[in-house]
């Protein structure tokens, strides 16, 4: 018999509907439940795409006795953390606080009815395990626990919203200190043979490669470099289906923990389109038209949203569908095709995957197979592309890893931004119509009456935004206006904009909270600093207004992206190396951005923003304005001339209008304004 989930629109949720576990959605009937019969919470968090809340859904939730303890002792609670990310910040927060350790997914708190957390943890094996305890003891002990304990809960409450709304009060302003030792501390921490940073598993980190490249010195840009070239040959990089894992389990980027999630290749795309136009490598163009060519085959929506994960398991089996047997692999090819790619894929070596099975990687060079088999470089890449093609072929006909077909807002905009910009880069214009078009569904389908909303499934959108929905839509349309100016689409960004102000700044102290003033009243109400997976709100948010500031000469953005960084000055010095998305708009702050806007006839505007968009320019934005567009703003209405100029200005430092295209690449990339 369905529980209470079966009504929920999460992939996540709709997995655990046929549980024993009588779970309720997150919501007031729950809360209420447990408060009238003074029993306490336990607060499941996953998401649809990761293996250990199979593992335990399989182990404890589907599991009759384990169910019936539950039922009988705990309301119980499923939260899909992708929906609920403001949830999952809290309670991920609290566990640390609790219990010294980093948390993860499936997190399992226990809560008193009033939200309170007093127990928690991750994966809980059923039965008992070398220093594990399992979780069929721990149920009744948690319970007894609660009851026994019930009188602390409310200073426990006080001590913990202490602890995670803590934040120094605004006005002190930054320096450019952070910036320098965070650049120190991902130095010491790089890893000159595998690339990245730290041993591991091995997360990409765009946002510290993205801070590399923009330093422009040649040690922060080979670190960068090295580390994007190292993931683009390793396991973590699908070398038949394009798109990348979530992380690497070993130090070498070789087996990835399987599922590929929305956002990771969003910021992915950005980052190799930028390594791209900084080198001209061919590798960084190649990965760029697989993961687009992933993304836009197997993520996009009819609609033109993009989903949100594919699973790390199929059939039950972590990687299933991705690793290889000798005879799997020897079967799909021809013997002249055969030897070449085992030996460019690593098939000759001993099995990299649990000892019995191979997950394809860049073993070799194709200079160096060709070398070894006597055959030219171009008969050795024909080989390995024929090889390519029939091996992607045949892992088609297997079960496929499940797909979360939920389109959330803050990811989709990550999608939209890495698109954009890889599609310019490239000069691919399929790419950046579909990162239009996802822009356009999220206005027409979640945006309503002035107020963003954060999912949508099945033609259901649902859920209020968060900060890092405004503020990442925002960034997003800023890189589409670079494209194609469009003055709907600026006006947009401006609500959104204003929406930010209004909705989630401090105005007291500065900067933004993650939830709206509106939002339900929950056991705190954080202000994120630090990037995580995805760049931190406060970031995104300080980047995008500060920007669109210049653009628009508009005074109150600038000023709320100034009190965002005097706000978080003591977070910037104190761990510089996670506030990097912070670190990108005091950048900017220091020394501001330069906005280049392109006048004249349609055809002529366009060569020149692709000529333009070929070129690393971190700190430029490209306006293509051609004649006839109305509705520009004040400081963008420049006169309509019968062949392009241009007109560049730094803050308020203007040049006169530019006429030839060498003299603007190269005040864009950086030469003096005099």
């Amino acid at each position: 018999m369905p529980n209470h989930l079966a009504s929920e629109t999460s992939p996540y949720l709709l997995q655990h509907a046929d549980n024993p576990v009588d779970w309720h959605p997150w919501g007031e009937e729950a809360l209420t439940l447990a408060r009238r019969e003074n029993k306490p919470i336990l607060l499941s968090i996953g998401y649809s795409a990761c293996h250990w809340c199979h593992v335990m859904a399989r182990e404890s939730f589907e599991d009759e006795a384990i169910a019936a303890l539950l039922n009988q002792h705990f309301v119980c609670i499923k939260v899909d953390r992708e929906e609920r990310p403001d949830l999952d910040h809290i309670y991920q927060s609290t566990h640390y606080l609790l219990t010294q350790r980093p948390g993860g997914w499936p997190l399992n708190m226990f809560l008193s009815p009033e939200q309170v957390p007093f127990f928690g943890g991750t994966y809980f094996p059923k039965d008992g395990r070398t220093h594990m305890t399992g979780f069929r003891e721990l149920i009744p002990l948690i319970a007894r626990h609660y009851h026994e304990n019930q009188a602390r809960m409310g200073d426990l409450a006080d001590s913990l919203r202490e602890a995670l709304e803590e934040r120094p009060s605004g006005g002190e302003s930054p320096s450019a200190a952070p910036i320098e030792a965070a650049y120190r501390t991902l130095e010491r921490s790089f890893d000159p043979v595998h690339g990245g940073f730290g041993a591991a598993p091995k997360f990409p980190r765009p946002g510290d490669l993205d801070f590399l490249l923009c330093r422009g010195e040649e040690k922060a840009t080979a670190m960068a470099l090295h580390t994007l070239r190292k993931m683009a040959e390793g396991g973590l990089f699908d070398q038949l289906g394009g798109g990348f894992f979530r992380y690497s389990v070993d130090e070498r980027w070789a087996i990835p923990h399987f599922e590929k999630m929305l956002y990771d290749n969003g910021l992915l795309l950005a980052a190799y389109a930028d390594a791209w136009r900084a080198t001209g490598d061919p590798l960084y163009r190649q990965v760029l038209e697989e993961t687009a060519g992933w993304m836009l085959r197997e993520m996009r929506a009819p609609e033109g949203g993009f989903y949100s994960a594919l699973d790390a398991d199929s059939e039950h089996e972590e990687g299933k569908f991705y690793v290889w047997t000798r005879a799997e692999f020897e079967q799909s090819l021809s013997p002249e095709e055969r030897p070449v790619a085992e030996a460019v894929f690593g098939l000759d070596l001993a099995p990299n995957f649990e000892g019995k099975a191979w997950h394809p990687v860049v073993a070799r060079s194709l200079g160096d197979v060709a070398r070894d088999a006597g055959l030219s470089p171009e008969e050795v890449s024909r080989r390995l592309d024929a090889s390519r093609s029939k091996l992607f072929t045949a892992r088609e006909q297997r079960v496929r890893p499940g797909r979360d077909e939920k389109v959330l807002t803050s990811w989709n905009a990550l999608a939209i931004k890495g698109l954009a910009r890889a599609g310019r880069a490239l000069g691919r214009a399929e790419w950046t119509e579909a990162a239009g078009r996802a822009a356009a569904f999220m206005q027409a389908s979640l945006w309503r009456e002035g107020k963003l909303l954060a999912a949508c499934k099945d033609g259901q959108a649902r859920l209020p935004a968060y900060l890092d929905d405004y503020a990442a839509l925002l960034d997003a349309l800023l890189e589409l206006l670079q494209t194609e100016f469009r003055p709907d689409r600026l006006a947009f960004a401006r609500e959104l904009a204003d929406g930010l102000l209004e909705r989630f700044e401090d105005q007291e102290n500065g900067g933004f909270y993650f939830t709206a003033h509106d939002h339900e009243a929950l056991l705190a109400r954080m202000k994120p600093a630090f990037d995580n997976a995805t760049p931190s709100g406060n970031g995104l948010a300080a980047f995008a207004l500060q920007r669109l500031g210049h653009v628009l000469g508009e005074a109150r953005y600038l000023e709320a992206a100034e009190r965002t960084l005097k706000a978080f000055a003591a977070d910037m010095a104190r761990q510089p190396v996670g506030c990097l998305s912070l670190l990108a708009a005091l950048e900017e702050w220091l020394e501001p951005p330069r906005l280049a806007v392109l006048r004249g006839p349609a055809a002529e505007v366009a060569e020149w923003e692709k000529a333009l968009a070929r070129d690393y320019l971190p700190r430029c934005l490209v306006l293509p304005l051609p004649n006839g567009l109305d509705g520009l703003p004040v400081l963008l209405r420049h006169p309509e001339t019968s062949t392009v100029n241009a007109w560049v200005c730094e803050s308020v430092k203007c040049l006169p209008a530019i006429e030839d295209i060498a003299s603007l690449r190269q005040v864009c990339k950086g030469g003096k304004l005099v």
